[in-house]
């Protein structure tokens, strides 16, 4: 998954357009990646655009949300629970 793409989507979002933020935002996608992949299991694909849009969503959220103990929103676990099911779905070892 491409890094930047990622960066560029997730300060459109935010509204943010100088790159003061850069760093840690950088450091929340890449904490986002890597939980999606080595904790949650998955296998992102930067070429599929829902994979592309949930790491953004997600990394936002982690952005915004980064002084509140409030659990994931709901869109969010509806999403990442789609994910599993695709990629069960796509698993070969079935």
């Amino acid at each position: 998954m491409n890094t930047s793409i990622v960066l560029e989507l997730v300060k459109a979002r935010l509204g943010i357009s100088s790159t003061v933020r850069d760093t840690y935002l950088t450091a929340i996608i890449d904490g986002v990646i890597k939980e999606l992949e080595d904790e949650k299991g998955l296998s992102l694909n930067g070429d599929n655009p829902n994979h592309l849009m949930f790491v953004v969503d997600y990394a936002t959220w982690r952005y915004q949300s980064r002084d509140s103990n409030t659990g994931i929103p709901r869109h969010l676990q509806y999403r990442l629970h789609n994910l599993f099911i695709h990629a069960r779905g796509d698993s070969s070892d079935v």
